[in-house]
């Protein structure tokens, strides 16, 4: 199976990539499923149809549909844990719709996007899944978060889970019993539906991570951090997609001067990407919706190409023994010497580094060899943060 997740900036274009794409694949004989978190319904907009649920629809032979709904997919999944959470600020006075509302953890809509992945994947109903993400930062941080619930659930919650953990910050605000079994076991079912879903966004075989840009500069820096967050997280991006290219016939003055700056930022997008697989995209005369401009679309992308070839692959981070020394090299493009920290917690490393919109940090196992050594050295060459273990 394939799983395709488009994202970028806002208004770059995601949905209609992510829509063109799940066409082409669909017209090619794969089974394909598209999903979307946008609380704004945009695939039925860009399918110009009337009807995308929380359950797949078809919209074409082989092609189905799907639109998320955060709060449906709690009631029937997590109910128990909501109410849980819920009834403990309820007791304090607080009104019960309110209290509904503060219980929804930050990012419900994006876990559960990515849970119905691993739903797909475990009942292997499709052949490829396409993902509609939103904006880069929001999105990678989900991405990863399935590695980062299963290290801190397993390792600081002695295995009860990660709402658990949540529950108990505020049961000293309560007279509750312990949290009941039946949302523990809830918890140790999620904790094992997101190892598996982990263990799947960072295999580059099964996922690709693609980048839709614009050719200006807040859109290129935007897809740079995403770029440097993807590899710091493991996941493999093999395609950026440069959209929305006004084409060199006009000769106007005003979009003559437009050309001329795109052309600027697309070699500068090729550059600063290099080597990964880039794909120009055209500006149309009118807007991109419904299946038939949608499919002119996807030829033009992919002319004959399989949209789930994977473009590029290279290893994000790799650990290299050489005699008594252990050497761990994580691709970190656009970072410097200031702008990252490194810090070893038992058999955990945890990298840091410095983005324009805050920190980004991964917390990455180490393996068992370096249990008898030190970490040694650290330091920036050729675009990868390299550290060093010794004896």
């Amino acid at each position: 199976m394939r799983l395709i997740i488009y994202t970028g900036k806002g208004g770059t274009g995601k949905t209609v990539n992510s829509c063109s794409t799940a066409i082409k694949l669909a017209d090619l004989n794969n089974k394909t499923l598209i999903i979307s978190s946008d609380p704004a319904h945009t695939l039925k907009d860009a399918f110009m149809t009337s009807v995308v649920g929380n359950k797949p629809v078809k919209v074409l032979d082989n092609l189905y549909a799907l639109q998320i709904d955060p709060v449906l997919e709690l009631a029937e999944n997590y109910g128990s844990i909501l109410s849980y959470v819920a009834s403990i600020f309820s007791r304090r006075g607080l009104d019960e719709t309110l209290s509904y509302e503060i219980a929804m953890l930050p990012g419900m809509t994006q876990l559960f996007s990515l849970l119905k992945i691993e739903e797909f994947i475990r009942h292997q109903d499709f052949d490829c899944i396409i993902m509609d993400m939103p904006a880069s930062g929001e999105a990678l941080r989900y991405l990863y978060f399935p590695k980062l619930a299963g290290n801190i659930g397993e390792k600081l919650s002695g295995f009860t889970g990660v709402f658990s953990g949540f529950v108990k910050m505020f049961q000293p605000f309560s007279s509750f019993a312990p949290i009941p079994t039946d949302v523990i076991q809830i918890e140790m079912n999620l904790l094992k539906r997101l190892e598996l879903l982990s263990k799947t966004i960072i295999d580059p075989k099964i996922t690709s991570l693609r980048l839709i840009i614009n050719p200006d500069t807040f859109s290129i820096e935007n897809a740079k951090r995403a770029l440097m967050s993807a590899n710091l997280y493991g996941i493999n991006v093999d395609a950026v997609i440069i959209n929305k290219i006004f084409p060199r016939e006009v000769h106007n003055s005003y979009f003559t001067k437009w050309v001329e700056y795109q052309s600027t930022k697309i070699e500068e997008a090729k550059t600063s990407f290099y080597p990964l697989h880039i794909i120009e995209e055209r500006f149309y005369e009118k807007e991109l919706k419904g299946i038939e401009m949608l499919r002119e679309n996807a030829e033009a992308i992919f002319n004959n190409e399989d949209p789930s070839r994977v473009f590029y692959s290279d290893k994000v981070f790799e650990f290299v023994k050489d005699g008594s020394i252990l050497i761990l090299k994580v691709k970190a493009p656009f970072t410097d010497k200031d702008n990252f920290d490194v810090n070893r917690y038992g058999d955990y490393l945890a990298i840091k580094i410095l983005g324009a919109t805050g920190y980004i940090v991964n917390v990455i196992p180490l393996p068992a060899a370096t249990i008898t050594m030190k970490l040694f050295e650290v330091k920036i060459h050729e675009g990868r943060i390299e550290v060093t273990f010794k004896e």
